[in-house]
C-alpha cells in the first residue's frame, strides 16, 4: 500500500516536471521569437518592440522556475559533487548517506521557498501589482511569483521522493529516456 502510493506520487511529480520543463521549453522558443521580431523592428523599422526588456526580464525568471523541477528530477542540478565520487569509491556508505543529507537540506530549502513565495503571490493576485513603465508596458508580477511558489515546492516533493527512496536518482521518479543510466 504504502509502495503503491510513493509510486503513484513518483509518477505524478515526474508528469508535473515533464510538463513544466515543456511549458519551460515553449517560453524560450516564444523570447527567440520576441528577440528576433525586436530586432528586426528596431533595426529595419526604427521600431522596437515597447517592453521587450520587461518581457526577457519576466520570460527569464519564469523559464529558470518552470525547469528546475525537471532538473531535480533527473539529478542534473548544478553542483559539485566529485568529493562524493571519490568518496564513494572508498566509502559506498558514507557517500550515500551525505547525498541523503544533502537531499533532505535541498527538500528544506525549496519548501522554504515555496512557504515564502506563496503569500506573496496571494498579495500580487490580491493588489494587481505590475511591473514595468506605466503607460508604455507593464506585466502583472503575480504569474511569476506563482510559478516559483508552485515548481520549488515540486521541487520540493522530488527531493522528498529522492531522500524517502535512499536513492539520489530513485527509478520511479525517473523517466524512461533515463533508463539505465545509472548502474
Amino acid at each position: 500500500m504504502l509502495k503503491s502510493a510513493f509510486n503513484a506520487l513518483s509518477r505524478v511529480a515526474s508528469i508535473l516536471a515533464i510538463t513544466a520543463n515543456a511549458m519551460g521549453t515553449l517560453m524560450v522558443l516564444a523570447l527567440v521569437v520576441i528577440l528576433n521580431y525586436d530586432v528586426i523592428a528596431r533595426g529595419v523599422f526604427n521600431a522596437p518592440l515597447k517592453g521587450a526588456y520587461e518581457i526577457v526580464q519576466f520570460s527569464v525568471v519564469m523559464i529558470v522556475f518552470l525547469q528546475l523541477p525537471d532538473v531535480v528530477r533527473v539529478d542534473r542540478l548544478t553542483r559539485s559533487d566529485g568529493f562524493l565520487t571519490v568518496l564513494g569509491s572508498s566509502r559506498p556508505t558514507l557517500a550515500k548517506t551525505l547525498r541523503r543529507i544533502i537531499n533532505a537540506l535541498s527538500a528544506i530549502f525549496m519548501g522554504l521557498i515555496a512557504y515564502i513565495t506563496f503569500p506573496e503571490f496571494l498579495h500580487m493576485w490580491d493588489t494587481q501589482d505590475y511591473f514595468g513603465v506605466p503607460g508604455l508596458f507593464t506585466l502583472p508580477w503575480w504569474p511569476v511569483k506563482l510559478i516559483i511558489a508552485v515548481t520549488t515546492a515540486l521541487a520540493c516533493v522530488i527531493f522528498v521522493l529522492k531522500v524517502i527512496s535512499a536513492r539520489d536518482r530513485p527509478d520511479v521518479a525517473r523517466a524512461p529516456e533515463h533508463d539505465g543510466t545509472d548502474k
